[in-house]
């Protein structure tokens, strides 16, 4: 229990209750090449196979299925449609990279893309690298020499895209809590940004994975819609010591080690289950830090 940091925010399979660390191994439970036998029978008549819950029937499966919807791809969606503020806004960013030095095997940003949550393009332009491009990689990025004749300078881009980022927040408020600055989702973002020469504070980076094509507006896409969707999650709130509004400040150490041995022991899997925390920060609480805010406004008035 001390090195899982089981927690509310990890996928379990609906059978079983098995605790997974991913959605990747809760399907691998359900439905790999070695599935949990009795897990896997009832997944197949009783399981949604896109968001992995197990229902009662599969007449409550069907009806499950039925009113689902599509990815919401608008700004104004919510998790809740009766909070009154909106979760902090979301932009996505893709590079791509042609090779520099004399083996090619340096990473220079020569191509960057930033949307918004309705996925229109926010900045899309060519940059300028800083040193002598010895492979574009035309298979991979369909840049050539020509594309980069006439590019931005690298300054200009870093300039442009911290101003869409900070908002007009002040870097202090950015540093503390974020303020009104924009959360960047993307594929690899610690690269992205290293190769743009640019800092970005972690707790306001989301991290996603990348769909095959090697196109900055698509692979945006692709980010932007699947954050979206893990935003929406559905978690029940942890007990005490989880104020969202603080949650990424806080270094994620182990409830455990302020118990006790002998007090750990009489507990029981229930009970260190329920003071046990995840190690990382779930981005559902990136809408339910909204609700939290919300629900403080209306206690002060």
């Amino acid at each position: 229990m001390k090195a899982s940091y089981h927690s509310v925010h990890q996928p379990k399979c609906g059978v079983c209750q098995k605790h997974c660390k991913s959605f990747e191994s809760l399907r691998e439970h359900l439905t790999g090449p070695l599935p949990k036998a009795n897990c896997s029978r009832i997944f197949s008549d009783q399981g949604c196979d896109l968001c992995l819950k197990v229902f009662d029937s599969p007449n409550s499966l069907s009806e499950h299925k039925g009113n689902m919807l599509p990815i919401c791809t608008s700004s104004s969606c919510s998790t809740n449609g009766n909070q009154v503020g909106r979760v902090p806004e979301a932009v996505a960013m893709d590079c791509e990279m042609v090779g520099g030095g004399s083996d090619g095997s340096l990473d220079l940003c020569a191509r960057v893309c930033l949307i918004d949550e309705d996925e229109n393009p926010i900045f899309h332009t060519y940059v300028q690298p800083q040193i002598p491009v010895s492979n574009y990689r035309y298979e991979v990025t369909g840049i050539t020499e020509e594309h980069l004749r006439n590019a931005m300078p690298l300054k200009e881009v870093q300039e442009k895209i911290l101003e869409i980022l900070y908002n007009g927040e002040s870097i202090g408020r950015l540093r503390l809590d974020g303020g009104k600055a924009r959360l960047l989702v993307g594929h690899d973002l610690e690269h992205d940004l290293d190769c743009l020469r640019m800092n970005y504070p972690d707790h306001l980076l989301r991290y996603d994975i990348q769909s095959g094509v090697h196109d900055p507006y698509e692979d945006c896409v692709s980010a932007m819609r699947l954050y979206k969707r893990m935003r929406s999650q559905d978690h029940q709130v942890e007990g005490s010591g989880t104020n969202t509004d603080t949650y990424h400040t806080q270094s994620f150490i182990s409830v455990f080690d302020s118990r006790k041995p002998r007090e750990l022991e009489k507990m029981t899997p229930d009970e260190l289950y329920e003071i046990s925390r995840s190690c990382y920060r779930c981005w559902c609480l990136d809408s339910r830090q909204v609700l939290q805010q919300n629900a403080n406004l209306w206690r002060a008035w």
